[in-house]
């Protein structure tokens, strides 16, 4: 059956957009679709939004599973995901919502054990309407078994390399933005020569709680500058990571940059253990005053 457009979806979106949090999975091509999808329907969404060409395939169990919609969404052809997501901002205005694309999985201090929902429900406690998530390269360790580097059993991520700069606030010179910063480290920083300095960063505010005139923009930032802030300016907050095969996978399908990759490992390479502990022994991510 043909998947309805974003439009036709919205006109009619049944219990989907009913309550949060929601999760939008863009996917750019099949790779690890099913299993993303699968991580984010355990993860505790109340629905998780597919946009995807019609012509992707899904596993029967995913295809199945009860929250999940599938909306026609082709980013090849040029459908453009922020647009996407600020259409669903505005149709479900106060819903907690999160996005990333295929091949990514949110991870957050304690999932093994606890909902997003929960961990939602402690971020807006603390008066917080949107989370920063860094974004962290996952390769395969072998790239002449895995070509695409994609692997989820020999997946590896770096321990170090990664750091901050001040972002600076193009209305004000003499003072950077306050409580932003841009983030850089794992592949798209040791192969920064084959990554647009633009698109560099590994800071997301993937995270959010949308509301009226909200907008999302191209550099994965929002329109109110709060929302852009790693903390509130009392202590420190909670903050995520999405573990992505995306930038390896261009690495390696881009003719300027496959040739000159032999292998994504390095002395800093460490195996990923799919848990949330190692992100936070490594400092990738914050439990701020979530215990």
């Amino acid at each position: 059956m043909t998947a309805p457009d974003l439009k036709t979806f919205l006109a009619n979106p049944g219990k989907a957009l009913a309550k949060g949090p929601i999760a939008m999975v863009f996917a750019e091509d099949e790779s690890e679709l099913n299993s993303t999808l699968r991580h984010h329907l355990d993860t505790g969404f109340a629905a998780v939004l597919l946009f995807a060409p019609d012509n992707f395939a899904l596993a029967r169990d995913v295809a199945e599973a009860p929250g999940l919609s599938r909306i026609r969404h082709d980013l090849s052809s040029g459908d453009s995901l922020t647009e996407a997501v600020n259409a669903v901002i505005a149709a479900a205005p106060g819903l907690w919502m999160y996005y990333c694309y295929n091949a990514e999985y949110l991870f957050y201090p304690f999932c093994e054990t606890r909902t997003v929902g929960e961990m939602l429900a402690f971020h807006t406690e603390e008066r917080r309407d949107a989370m920063l998530t860094y974004v962290i390269d996952l390769y395969a360790g072998d790239l002449d078994r895995y070509p695409d580097a994609v692997s989820l059993e020999a997946a590896h991520m770096d321990k170090s390399g990664y750091y901050a700069l001040a972002r600076p606030d193009p209305e004000n010179h003499n003072h950077p933005r306050e409580r932003q910063l841009d983030f850089y480290g794992g592949l798209r920083w040791r192969y920064e020569e084959h990554i647009p300095a633009k698109r560099r960063k590994i800071d997301r505010i993937a995270i959010f709680r949308a509301k009226p005139e909200l907008s999302l923009r191209e550099d994965h930032t929002f329109s109110d500058e709060e929302y852009n802030t790693y903390a509130c300016p009392w202590h420190h907050n909670l903050t995520s990571a999405i573990v992505s095969f995306r930038t390896a996978k261009a690495l390696k399908r881009n003719p300027g940059s496959t040739f000159d990759i032999h292998s994504f490992k390095w002395r800093n390479s460490i195996p990923f253990e799919w848990h949330s502990r190692q992100l936070l022994d490594l400092g990738l991510m914050e439990p701020g005053q979530w215990f």
